[in-house]
């Protein structure tokens, strides 16, 4: 059924009329032309079209657009701030913590959602909360850092 949804998109107000169980994965990309978030295995396994709902990670190729009625999503193009990279933007770049990039932006958001719950985890806290994020390049060590260094960043140590 054609629905109105409206919603916050990266701290902006969205209004689109779509068909309510289309995923939110595609109305990003297709719809929006927001492309950060990936597609990578449209069964919730990977973690490629991670997003943040109500500042929880959520896959996007899970989620009914529906769903999202009156609820703030935020993708990897809106996690920066006025032309500002997010501390965990920041911190995979110096922790060179991505290869391809394809899972990257998932990586991040999910790193992002651990960060409100946790926000001082341990290493094995991190490998924990981002084991259902999965990458094929390998910089899983440097992804770890990236995490860490971020926390420490975001307390106001150094990274």
């Amino acid at each position: 059924m054609i629905e109105l949804i409206d919603f916050h998109l990266n701290h902006k107000p969205t209004q689109l009329r779509v068909e309510s169980s289309r995923r939110l994965l595609w109305v990003l990309r297709t719809d929006l032309n927001l492309t950060g978030t990936k597609c990578g295995c449209e069964a919730g396994l990977c973690g490629a079209c991670t997003v943040l709902i109500d500042d929880q990670a959520a896959r996007s190729c899970q989620v009914p657009v529906g769903e999202i009625k009156n609820k703030q999503v935020v993708t990897i193009e809106g996690l920066a701030r006025n032309g500002q990279l997010h501390p965990l933007q920041e911190s995979f770049i110096e922790h060179d913590a991505l290869q391809c990039g394809f899972c990257t932006p998932g990586m991040i958001l999910q790193a992002y959602s651990l960060l409100q719950s946790n926000p001082h985890p341990t290493e094995k806290e991190i490998r924990q909360g981002m084991k259902d994020n999965l990458c094929r390049c390998g910089p899983h060590q440097r992804i770890v850092a990236a995490i860490a260094g971020a926390a420490r960043g975001m307390k106001g140590e150094k990274r």
